[in-house]
């Protein structure tokens, strides 16, 4: 089946944010804000990383790299239509979508352009696009995967 190919590149790492580098089929469209990368390790084996000694602090921690299915749907927490990230290890609720910040983030891969420290604009515009080009993509009976890598 052919697909569209997501990929989110994480180059830059700060205590509290990571800033990335968003692609469409190896095209790069903008820039990616994150909560910081932590080191997770499911130790009880339970399927998340809540426990204590895991890594994840709610909120504050950004999803582990890998490779997932991506839909649009509704979210019922910020009212519109974004695509959904099926099957980030240890999250639920995983959404792209624009932000300013890393205080929007809640582990949610933000889009923009980052030219402010620390943060995104033109975020809404982005935001727009990316569901766009994975409507056309579900128009043409393509899937849509992001590989998330650092």
């Amino acid at each position: 089946m052919a697909t569209l190919e997501l990929e989110i590149l994480r180059k830059y790492f700060n205590k509290t944010y990571t800033i990335g580098r968003f692609f469409a089929d190896n095209v790069r469209l903008c820039d990616t804000l994150e909560d910081p990368v932590r080191e997770l390790n499911d130790i009880n084996h339970d399927g998340d990383f809540d426990d204590e000694g895991e890594g994840k602090i709610y909120g504050k921690t950004a999803i582990p790299c890998g490779r997932c299915r991506v839909i649009v749907t509704d979210s019922p927490k910020l009212g519109r239509r974004l695509p959904y990230i099926m099957g980030t290890v240890g999250f639920t609720g995983i959404r792209i979508h624009g932000g300013k910040n890393a205080d929007w983030s809640e582990g949610c891969p933000l889009v923009g352009e980052n030219k402010i420290k620390g943060g995104l604009v033109n975020y809404e515009y982005w935001e727009t696009r990316i569901i766009q080009l994975i409507d056309q993509a579900t128009k043409e009976g393509k899937e849509t995967w992001i590989t998330i890598k650092q």
